[in-house]
């Protein structure tokens, strides 16, 4: 089936359009924690579940998306997934608890996790291949501008109004985005009656939020607490059984026999401990900068915008420098930045210059970026035949290492503070020590690139 290209453009950048505004929604919460813990009385391990259950139900969802984009047609999928976004949104706006704000940005979540790979997918269908680089590198950019772009508006809005405001300006955006997709959204690439295990779904749903949920619930309860323990035994069990049951199926949810490559499951460790630090740190900097330091919300946007704004160039700049110098040079410079970037926060203070909290969050989020996608793409090569279940296990596992992140490294410094963050001496060093923590994984990133990862050609000509 044939369009012309001009429709085509049309219709895909009104996906990209809608996949940059529910990819804000994901971060603009971060610069609000810290006043969401004051409106509603709670702790930060329990505010920061506003932004880690998005993080989860996205990795929860990413799965799905195979099933989805065979079995529904565009314009239903488009107009679901908005709905569900302008849905999650209104009730976030109008929360008079914090259940209800995180019931909120969940249903927002399952909008998001629904357009994002399902725009991919998209435009793999409609443009023509030898555009795929162009049209998938502005995804790319878009896609990873927004949560820089979501953090800093969100500091504003906060400063000058409240954080509901957020809520009420991601409703009227959607709704817009919305009435321009009925109007140029009307094609239709045909559908299958593809089947959906609901075990696996289910099973991947209690594993995944079981383990995220008893690491939360840390602070709050202590190491040894049931409501530690029995949620990530249980998780643990589950994602055993959904292991096993996609062994199974002769249409598994995901094809789980591509972790079996020694170097793709190297890479995708690799990959998930970098997107654990970096999605930690978007929810302990502003705990930090605002709790601890006590700037304000704009401040605190502005202190990681400049290099979150490089590090999305650098992720563009990456490939082409693994063309030049090799994958395995390009890695150890990011991982030496991040060491040095993480380590400089082991010397922060409530007293630290906006200047030099701007300089080491840059270093960092710079050597993030010179390995995010280089380190991805890398992984992927390793099993070049089986792209589709590399790509659905990559994604799924890097956001819910993502997710878990986000919660942990709170849960870490709230732990060694004594249970809250606050403007005081002990939540200093905690942070401190936690920095010293996430070092450590950065060598191991380091370790990792040395010993196992170099150009594809001459992995192959050792084996």
């Amino acid at each position: 089936m044939k369009f012309e290209l001009d429709k085509n453009v049309k219709i895909v950048m009104v996906f990209v359009i809608a996949a940059a505004v529910l990819t804000i929604a994901q971060s603009i919460v971060t610069t609000g924690v810290v006043c969401i813990m004051d409106d509603f009385g709670v702790s930060s391990t329990i505010a920061q579940w506003t932004y880690s259950s998005f993080l989860l139900v996205v990795g929860v969802m990413i799965p799905l998306s195979a099933f989805i984009s065979k079995r529904f047609h565009v314009r239903h999928v488009f107009l679901t997934a908005m709905g569900l976004f302008i849905m999650g949104s209104l009730i976030a706006f109008l929360a008079p608890t914090i259940e209800i704000l995180i019931c909120g940005r969940i249903i927002e979540a399952i909008g998001n996790g629904i357009i994002i790979p399902f725009v991919q997918i998209l435009l793999l269908k409609m443009v023509p291949e030898e555009k795929w680089q162009m049209y998938m590198g502005v995804l790319g950019l878009v896609v990873g501008i927004a949560p820089v772009c979501g953090s800093l508006i969100g500091g504003f809005i906060i400063d000058y109004y409240t954080w509901r405001a957020i809520f009420l300006l991601l409703t009227i955006l959607a709704i817009v985005i919305t009435i321009i997709g009925l109007v140029y959204i009307n094609i239709d690439f045909g559908t299958e009656d593809y089947p959906l295990d609901y075990l696996s779904v289910l099973l991947s749903v209690i594993g995944c939020s079981g383990i995220m949920f008893g690491f939360t619930n840390t602070a709050e309860y202590g190491l040894l607490s049931s409501f530690v323990i029995l949620p990530i035994i249980i998780g643990f069990i589950a994602l055993i059984l959904f292991v096993n049951r996609q062994r199974n199926l002769d249409k598994p949810l995901i094809n789980l026999d591509v972790i079996k490559n020694k170097y793709f499951t190297l890479g995708l460790l690799f990959v998930c401990i970098l997107y654990f630090c970096l999605n930690g740190y978007t929810a302990l900097v502003p705990l930090f900068v605002q709790g601890v330091a006590h700037y304000s919300p704009s401040t605190s946007a502005m202190i990681i915008f400049p290099g979150a704004l490089i590090m999305i160039f650098c992720n563009i700049l990456a490939p082409a420098l693994v063309n030049r110098i090799g994958i395995k040079k390009v890695l150890i410079i990011s991982c030496i930045l991040c060491i040095i970037g993480h380590g400089s926060m082991v010397f922060y203070t409530a007293q630290s210059s906006v200047l030099f909290m701007i300089l080491t969050q840059m270093l960092r989020l710079v050597g993030v970026g010179f390995a995010l996608m280089p380190a991805t793409t890398w992984s992927l090569t390793m099993v070049s035949d089986k792209i589709e279940d590399g790509t659905a296990v990559n994604n799924t596992l890097r956001q819910i290492s993502a997710a878990i992140g986000s919660s942990m490294l709170v849960v870490i410094v709230s732990l060694i503070a004594g249970g809250s963050i606050s403007h005081n001496l002990a939540s200093e060093i905690a942070f401190n020590q936690t920095a010293f923590i996430v070092v450590l994984l950065n060598v191991m990133m380091l370790l990792i690139t040395i010993f196992f990862i170099n150009d594809k050609d001459k992995i192959e000509s050792k084996i």
